[in-house]
């Protein structure tokens, strides 16, 4: 794929991840520009969320040694985490945009997400029953996120993965123990976080998602006033977009209009503001 088709397959991906994401079937759905906090309508729509936000704060590999699909750049795995999450990509497009002029909304929205990702938080008194031990734990977000995400969907698929960062987490806060007590501690580790730390943040999260997909919106509305017009060879009414001649690659000339389609609904939760009160902790 050309850097034409690559950027239409980065951002009608990252939207359709946000639309899964933030949307009135795993949030309470709320009036006004802004809110308290976000409610899951089930404990289910809860952890839902958290798989999907794991994936998104994933690196898209291919299988086995083979390139990542449709195009998309190979992450380095010496980078930082931060840069192997789908964030990347959205950066990339905002670095060399092929289809706006203007993104800066884009790259302050994608920022301020990648930063607040970055920051560390302690939390005070970790109870971790199942080896007696009461310690207060420093994560940085998307450390955290990630775990939560992985025992979410995993459970002992990738547990192995986890019990050696809460091994290391456990060693930072002073506490030296064994292999086994560190799987022991997983289930409490994973109750703490999900339920408590996860649930408060989760707002903030969907607002930094939510303001993405509106600046993705925002940045392609030349494109789709350019691109869609309404059919006059037809006997009822129809319209159509003008694919770029650009786009040769049939998934991408697929994903424009997928893109485009997105663009005449817009997304699917209005803007919205959560209250500083809800983002003051961790």
């Amino acid at each position: 794929m050309n850097q034409d088709e690559r950027e239409i397959v980065v951002l009608n991906s990252a939207w359709t991840m946000i639309d899964d994401m933030v949307n009135w079937g795993n949030f309470v759905k709320f009036e006004g520009a802004q809110v308290g906090n976000l409610l899951f309508e089930s404990s289910l729509h809860h952890r839902l969320f958290s798989i999907l936000l794991n994936d998104f704060l994933s690196p898209v590999v291919g299988d086995g040694k083979s390139h990542p699909p449709l195009g998309l750049k190979r992450i380095p795995h010496s980078v930082n985490v931060i840069d192997r999450t789908f964030l990347v990509h959205l950066s990339d497009v905002c670095s060399e945009p092929k289809f706006g002029a203007d993104t800066t909304n884009l790259r302050e929205a994608v920022d301020e997400f990648s930063g607040w990702l970055r920051g560390s938080f302690v939390k005070e008194d970790v109870h971790l029953c199942s080896i007696d031990i009461v310690a207060d734990l420093k994560v940085t977000r998307i450390e955290y996120l990630k775990m939560c995400g992985d025992i979410s969907k995993h459970h002992l698929g990738r547990l192995s993965r986890n019990v050696g960062k809460l091994d290391r987490l456990l060693k930072t806060a002073g506490y030296d123990v064994s292999l086994d007590a560190a799987y022991l501690a997983v289930e409490p580790f994973y109750e703490c976080f999900f339920d408590d730390v996860f649930v408060y943040h989760s707002s903030q999260i969907a607002e930094y998602l939510n303001n993405i997909c509106w600046a993705i919106f925002e940045y392609l509305e030349e494109e789709f006033l350019r691109s869609h017009h309404f059919r006059d060879d037809l006997p009822h009414p129809a319209y159509s977009f003008s694919v770029p001649a650009s786009l040769s690659d049939p998934i991408a000339k697929g994903m424009y209009w997928e893109l485009m389609n997105k663009c005449r609904r817009k997304p699917i939760v209005h803007r919205f503001e959560i209250i500083d009160l809800m983002k003051a902790r961790y």
